[in-house]
């Protein structure tokens, strides 16, 4: 999609143009490695594209844009220390190129720079940007901890997950539509529609991220295709399996828990899931909140051309291969 590489772009000309001090090097060179990862910039974009759509030029919403995208990286680093994930985008993470705890001090820089970021918007927005930005933050925390609470339980519901992926993935893409269509002073209700169309499109998101850790092409993954299975994670896949499996099928999936030949751990699972056509009932449900998404997109009281490129963003989305 044309506009996504080109919205890409300019968050990733200015996460360089970024300006970290020298010492500690233990501190700041950890931050510029990562942002050097790259990624695809989805919600710095869809923060963009929010306050475009109401005839506001990208450079008013900009500082906003960065604030979501700095506060994702941040995430992505804690995430990485607590699922001890050896790469991100194929290169090593924070923790194992340095260690733990320069992982969690230049995360928590990150965290801090989201906010000198945020406030540098005009200031008659600041208040409610940073309600909406508070509520979010404290959300994602919370998905995190019920993500790391559910690996020590049996009884995970499917709907208890779809709430998990809400707080710990959804929430960011609806708070960054948010505050571009705050920036661009759309009325409440379009805010409320583009958080909730952020929101679906996240939730059918994470289901397509969960699908593609057992599906993808390894060569152009950027992880450890496999990488839930191995963790043992309770994804949308795991939970549909067991509740799709008979007693053959859960004595298995039970069984490929403690198997130690990984490669035998990851095959074997997918094949189950394949006996159970587990894939396609996970799309099904993905589909679902997309088709959701599309509707709240339908109710905001916008000319369809001003929200043609939303629409093209969350079709490219639903069809990715990494």
């Amino acid at each position: 999609m044309q506009e996504l590489v080109e919205y890409s772009s300019l968050i990733e000309r200015k996460l360089s143009e970024f300006n970290f001090p020298n010492t500690p090097e233990n501190l700041y060179n950890p931050l510029t490695y990562f942002l050097k990862l790259g990624g695809k910039r989805l919600r710095p974009v869809l923060t963009l594209l929010a306050s475009e759509m109401y005839g506001k030029p990208r450079e008013a919403s900009i500082h906003a844009a960065l604030a979501i995208e700095v506060f994702h990286n941040f995430t992505l680093i804690h995430d990485d220390i607590m699922d001890q994930a050896p790469l991100r985008r194929n290169q090593e993470t924070i923790q194992v190129k340095w260690n733990s705890n320069i992982a969690i001090l230049s995360g928590d820089v990150l965290f801090v720079k989201a906010y000198q970021l945020l406030v540098r918007q005009e200031e008659k927005h600041i208040k409610e940007l940073l309600e909406v930005f508070n509520r979010t933050a404290i959300e994602v925390c919370e998905g995190q901890q019920m993500d790391m609470d559910f690996e020590g339980r049996t009884n995970v519901s499917v709907d208890e997950y779809i709430e998990m992926i809400r707080l710990k993935t959804s929430v960011l893409l609806g708070c960054a539509l948010e505050l571009g269509a705050l920036i661009a002073d759309a009325s409440v209700e379009d805010r409320s529609n583009l958080y909730q169309f952020g929101q679906n499109i996240g939730i059918a998101f994470q289901i397509q991220d969960d699908i593609l850790d057992l599906y993808a092409d390894p060569d152009k993954f950027g992880k450890q295709v496999g990488g839930d299975v191995i963790a043992n994670k309770k994804t949308l896949l795991n939970l549909k399996a067991l509740e799709l499996s008979d007693a053959m099928s859960l004595e298995e999936l039970t069984k490929l828990k403690n198997e130690a030949d990984l490669n035998k751990k990851i095959s074997h699972t997918r094949n189950v899931y394949d006996q159970l056509n587990v894939k396609a009932v996970c799309e099904e449900i993905m589909q679902h909140y997309y088709n959701e998404a599309l509707l709240h997109l339908e109710k905001i009281d916008l000319l369809d051309s001003a929200k043609d490129n939303l629409k093209h963003l969350a079709g490219y989305l639903m069809t990715r291969t990494v």
